[in-house]
């Protein structure tokens, strides 16, 4: 055979043996309008991503999608197969197509293939009493219910975890969450639930009971499309297995058993949109809700040195915990001290309501009057989609009584008195000297300690090195002023960004991350905080050292979405220094 016919072959069988594989396949293709049928969509190569199912345009889709992986290594060789399964009932009788999935794989978007689907008239369900986990499935749901999955970046929406069952057919006796969901991109809190309450409702248009198994509350923090990982429950069941059997009075009842079965609420996407551009006011700073913003003082006359309170007032409906307030502007003459910050605000699944406010303590030193200018907030509508502007009005200080301002005595020239603002006289006499006047150098004081120097260095010299030479035998005191400078060398960015709150915290988290790095040669960034702890607990850190540098990665986590006063911000900086310092010294000791 020809050589060039054989390489031809050889590649053709490599690429078919190396190709992936990405199949639809269905529980059965023939079924009555009022049954149920399963749909999986699987590729067998690893590194896949983006999956996109297709439109169930004749069908409800019951359950899904329900994602797995399977890896096997069985006598040298290896299998793998990822899939994805969603649970269908025909709307209408008739032939249907069932579209092609997608999936990417090595930067290709590839395939499945179409699925012909036949559906006759309702046919008489018969319960499969040999398989108590499929009718678990068939008659128990686990499903996330969303108020909006398109809101405005910052706009409060909620999501709602209800385990819908038909009673006539099965129940759950007990449940246990086994997965919470991840909600990455938003601000969230949990609502809490007292008590589990039977309720009466609709799902997929019949009659079911449910459950309120979780409320959160959610605010996006970034535009784009956001994705919500499922939450998946371990429960036990009783479910009704078909067969049947006579009570002591002759009464035919439904034989049930017990099975324990996993529910997941499938995942969710949000397509968060991003603010409107027109009309977007300056200092406009993320305030999503509907608000009151006021500025007001306890007392407008006052005498120096009694103070006045200055009340910096926020309250509505709105993301209210995420918002800082705009500052006062007082005159130099009017002593300010820093603002008393107090929130009282309710967060409900409607959103968070209430009021936050910075009350400023003000103190006049001089007699007069003294303006405290307008302030501005800005806030945007997501009900309306518009952005509405308040601004206070100004505030006027009167103080009759008290001290008047020292004045600066007027200048004089030529015994003729002027004021700031009048033009000055043009000087008709000089002091200047001629260089004969001046004071010779030779003799001087400065010509006889110029002389002195040289002789005066040399103890000078010795005494600097003997404490050198001291300085360097110290080695606690040498390591210890090492961790000083490493501590200050990653936190320089962070202190540079004190006084703005987000790029601080980010600073801040990552001088931690980049001293781990420089320090064990791992990327701390990819793993957890517990991976963290291990780690350092292997390097024979000091457990009391190991939770202090965790609880500062927290605070800084936590504090993004929280209000922060500079001192708190101070306070987190000389936290962080004093970790690294501690960490540092133990590591290095060990």
């Amino acid at each position: 055979m020809n050589r060039n016919y054989i390489l031809l072959l050889t590649v053709l069988i490599t690429q078919i043996i190396t190709a992936q594989k990405f199949t639809a396949t269905v529980s059965k293709a023939t079924l009555g309008v009022n049954e149920r049928f399963r749909i999986q969509f699987s590729i067998d190569k690893q590194g896949s991503d983006d999956f996109t199912m297709p439109t169930f345009v004749n069908f409800n889709v019951v359950a899904g999608p329900m994602q797995s992986t399977n890896f096997e290594y069985i006598n040298g060789k290896q299998s793998f197969e990822k899939s994805f399964t969603y649970t269908l009932q025909p709307k209408r009788q008739g032939e249907f197509t069932i579209p092609s999935a997608s999936i990417t794989y090595n930067g290709k978007k590839i395939h499945s293939n179409t699925v012909k689907i036949r559906v006759t008239k309702a046919v008489k369900k018969a319960i499969n009493s040999n398989d108590p986990s499929l009718v678990a499935k068939e008659n128990l749901f686990l499903v996330a219910e969303l108020s909006n999955a398109n809101p405005y970046v910052g706009e409060s929406i909620y999501i709602i975890y209800k385990l819908y069952m038909d009673t006539n057919n099965a129940a759950i006796n007990n449940e246990r969450e086994s997965k919470s969901p991840v909600y990455t991109g938003f601000w969230n809190q949990n609502i809490p639930i007292s008590a589990l309450t039977e309720r009466s409702g609709k799902y997929n248009g019949k009659e079911m009971k449910y459950y309120i198994l979780r409320k959160d509350l959610l605010i996006p923090q970034q535009v784009g499309k956001l994705k919500i990982t499922p939450l998946e429950i371990d429960a036990s069941a009783i479910v009704a297995t078909g067969k049947s059997r006579r009570d002591i009075w002759g009464r035919l009842v439904r034989s049930q058993q017990r099975v324990n079965i996993k529910l997941s609420s499938g995942s969710r996407t949000i397509q968060v949109k991003d603010f409107p551009s027109q009309h977007k006011p300056e200092n406009f700073t993320g305030a999503v809700g509907d608000f009151e913003f006021t500025v007001k003082t306890n007392k407008t006359t006052l005498k120096a040195n009694e103070s006045a309170q200055i009340n910096v007032h926020l309250k509505g409906n709105g993301n209210l915990k995420l918002i800082r307030l705009p500052t006062i502007d007082t005159p130099k003459s009017l002593e300010q001290y820093e603002p008393e910050h107090k929130d009282v605000i309710n967060t409900q699944l409607s959103g968070m309501s209430g009021y936050t406010q910075d009350v400023y303590t003000v103190v006049p030193q001089y007699k007069g009057k003294y303006k405290i200018p307008p302030v501005s907030f800005s806030f945007f509508n997501p009900k309306t989609a518009t952005y509405k502007t308040i601004t206070s009005a100004p505030i006027i200080l009167d103080v009759p009584e008290g001290e008047m301002p020292k004045e600066v005595k007027p200048a004089t020239v030529n015994n003729n008195t002027i004021k700031d603002n009048d033009i000055r006289f043009i000087h008709t006499k000089t002091n200047w000297k001629s260089k004969a006047e001046k004071d010779p150098f030779f003799a001087s004081n400065a010509f006889y300690l110029l002389l002195l120097l040289p002789m005066l260095s040399i103890p000078i010299g010795i005494f600097l090195g003997n404490k050198k030479q001291k300085r360097n035998a110290d080695i606690v005191g040498n390591k210890q002023r090492k961790a000083n400078r490493l501590a200050k060398k990653y936190l320089a960015s962070a202190k540079k960004q004190l006084g703005n709150k987000e790029p601080f915290y980010i600073a801040l988290e990552k001088a931690l991350h980049n001293y781990l790095k420089a320090k064990l040669q791992i990327e701390t960034s990819e793993i957890s905080k517990d991976k963290i702890a291990n780690i350092l607990e292997g390097k024979k850190v000091n457990k009391q050292t190991i939770s202090q540098f965790i609880k500062v990665l927290n605070d800084c986590d936590f504090a993004r979405y929280t209000p922060t006063s500079n001192l708190q911000m101070e306070q987190e900086y000389q936290n962080a220094a004093e970790v690294i310092m501690a960490l540092d010294k133990e590591i290095n000791q060990n």
